[in-house]
């Protein structure tokens, strides 16, 4: 059933165009309002699923009055549909916790997209509401599970909730030792738990459970519990027993998980948003200097410049994907063995200037680090990211501290972060004396686009992108500060018992022309015909193909050698990695070269992450791919 939607705007002509347009996205229109008044007492008897509200609203109560009574009289959700962006509009607007906000003019998919978040997220508060009030009402009327035990440990007394959560009845219960009844093991390592009640009795002191507990009852189920025990003292003070009062967390642990849900629905949001301003800033540039080419006003010198600026725009717009990739663990990586404290003395120097002379940066490498496998040109853009922070932390002057060490991280260590494994890590550190970190921000540090620089200095995307090429290369990072106490940042990386690879010789610099055949296969019309264009210009013979059926028949009908396929992987009807198997079963072309803008996963899916060499990763320049079809063709056969 599709959501209903009360449109609240006091222009009929407007109103009439959302009315249409929502109706092509497949909404129900409840109806219209033109005041805050008005769509307040339709909500009453319309009740629609989502409010669509204009901020301006003439006479009377305005957008963000009627949003904020819609919300907390109603329970409705607003997105607000208006022209307005001003910052006291927005300060006004923000108050009220709208689930949406689209610019006029605006695009379907951009109000489609807003309606559906709110919806969502609607939704989502409404079930945590809900469950918040079910498990306060659940917990108030059933209480906790109690075992009391004697001096020799065993059972005297289950209530009923310990018999349920056991397994065990008070007949069956009582007279055996507390942990026949009350088994416990550690959740990630299966490891007995010491019986928080036996210790209770030993010392004489009140214990708790170390979170990860998990309580197995008598037919084998498992719960997550949380549980505290003391003792039971006599009238002359000898410990006599000892009480268990414990719970079942399931429940907790789930309610926990969907407000992380909302949380996550909180950062797609934002990272949407922030996608849309950058990529919408690069568009425009890239649009209106395309205008000015065409146009016939401007001198050869005006229009070199603005294809400049286009070339300009297009490099900024990658470097923004490459971002997001980052940010979401999707990029490729190459990595190779290497020694973290090479990668601090090479990306030092760069540190350095970045920095400024009024900072002080100081080096404390372990002479004995292990090694790690992982991407040095990743491993370094992690490295001056911080660096950077650094800096606009201190913008008065301070010191910078680099420190690596090895670390072992065991069972208790990673508790708390389910995506590390225990094992042998190289740690580096990297510690300002800057102006600190406050609680409320360290809490969204590594989300997307969240940033507290002013407009302009800063995109929101550089700790995101740390975050997603530390985790991509199966690492831990970890964030310490205080307001005025400076921060400290922790990279983990596995630590591996290999030898560092050796540094690469500088590459000799191929020959960008060529005389070869090379069978192109992309189903893009325009690009293909840029690259056909640019490698007949160099002096390639060039077949060209739109899929991979129409590229088996060119293969097979060309007469002579095919030297070299390049091949998109995502083709019509067949893969590019299919394609490349049978042409080179058949022997038709000497070399493969890949090319491909799908991320990582996409990659090990057709089997050629591996072979970074012989992929070209889109978007490239010119200059790159001719040097990469060089560097194929030239390398050597392997025996």
């Amino acid at each position: 059933m599709s959501a209903s939607i009360l449109i609240v705007e006091d222009e009929k002509i407007t109103a009439k165009g959302i009315e249409k347009r929502l109706k092509g996205l497949g909404y129900t229109v409840a109806g219209m309002a033109a005041t805050g008044e008005e769509a307040l007492d339709k909500i009453e008897s319309l009740l629609p699923d989502l409010l669509l509200m204009d901020i301006k609203l003439g006479t009377g109560m305005d957008g963000v009055e009627a949003a904020a009574i819609a919300r907390t009289r109603f329970n409705r959700p607003v997105v607000f549909l208006t022209a307005f962006s001003d910052d006291a509009t927005l300060q006004r607007a923000k108050i009220t916790e709208p689930f949406g906000y689209v610019m006029k003019p605006y695009e379907d998919h951009d109000l489609r997209t807003a309606i559906e978040i709110g919806l969502y997220k609607h939704r989502i508060d409404c079930r945590v509401r809900e469950n918040e009030q079910w498990l306060a009402a659940t917990l108030g009327s059933i209480g906790d599970g109690v075992i009391a035990i004697d001096e020799r440990g065993c059972v005297r007394f289950l209530n009923s909730l310990a018999e349920r959560l056991t397994g065990w009845s008070s007949a069956d219960a009582v007279g055996r030792n507390v942990t026949d009844v009350f088994r416990i093991v550690e959740e990630t390592s299966r490891e007995t738990v010491r019986n928080p009640a036996l210790d209770a009795l030993r010392t004489g002191e009140s214990t708790k459970l170390a979170p990860g507990t998990v309580l197995i009852d008598r037919a084998g189920g498992e719960r997550p519990i949380d549980d505290s025990a003391a003792p039971i003292r006599a009238s002359h003070g000898t410990v006599i027993g000892a009480v268990l009062v414990f719970r079942d967390i399931s429940e907790r642990r789930r309610l926990e998980e969907n407000l992380r849900q909302s949380q996550k629905m909180e950062a797609i949001g934002r990272l949407a948003g922030g996608i849309a301003h950058d990529f919408n800033n690069i568009i425009s540039i890239i649009s209106g200097f395309c205008e000015f080419l065409l146009s016939d006003e401007y001198s050869e010198t005006d229009r070199r410049q603005f294809v400049r600026n286009i070339r300009d725009a297009s490099g900024r717009a990658a470097g923004l994907t490459q971002q997001i990739m980052a940010f979401s663990r999707k990029q490729l990586l190459v990595p190779l063995v290497l020694d973290l404290n090479t990668v601090v003395a090479e990306m030092g120097v760069l540190a350095k200037r970045l920095i400024g002379s009024n900072i002080e940066f100081v080096a404390e490498l372990a002479p004995d680090l292990a090694p790690v496998k992982a991407d040095p040109t990743q491993i370094g853009q992690v490295f001056l990211n911080l660096a950077a922070n650094a800096r606009d932390a201190m913008p008065n002057g301070g010191r910078l501290t680099v420190t690596t060490s090895n670390v072992v991280l065991g069972v208790v260590t990673t508790r708390d972060f389910p995506d590390v494994a225990p094992g042998n890590y190289a740690l580096l550190t990297i510690a300002d004396n800057g102006v600190g970190i406050s609680e409320a921000v360290l809490a969204h540090i590594f989300e997307p686009f969240f940033t507290t620089k002013a407009v302009g200095l800063g995109t929101g995307l550089g700790l995101a992108t740390v975050y997603g090429i530390v985790k991509q290369s199966g690492g831990h990072v970890a964030v310490a500060s205080r307001p005025g106490e400076g921060t400290l940042f922790r990279i983990y990386l596995p630590s591996i018992q290999a030898a560092v690879a050796p540094a690469a010789a500088p590459a000799r610099t191929p020959a960008k022309r060529g005389d070869e055949t090379i069978l192109l296969v992309e189903d893009d019309e325009t690009i293909r015909g840029m690259m056909k264009l640019v490698l007949k210009s160099t002096g390639y013979e060039v077949l060209e193909a739109e899929d991979g059926a129409v590229a088996l028949a060119v293969a097979r009908a060309h007469p002579g050698v095919i030297h070299l396929l390049m091949t998109d992987l995502m083709l019509p009807n067949m893969s590019g990695r299919e394609l490349a198997d049978r042409l080179v079963a058949e022997q038709r072309v000497g070399r493969v070269l890949f090319m491909s803008g799908y991320t990582e996963g996409v990659l090990a899916h057709q089997d050629v992450a591996s072979s970074a060499s012989d992929f070209l990763h889109k978007p490239f320049t010119l200059n790159g791919l001719t040097m990469k079809i060089r560097e194929v063709l030239d390398r050597p056969t392997a025996p």
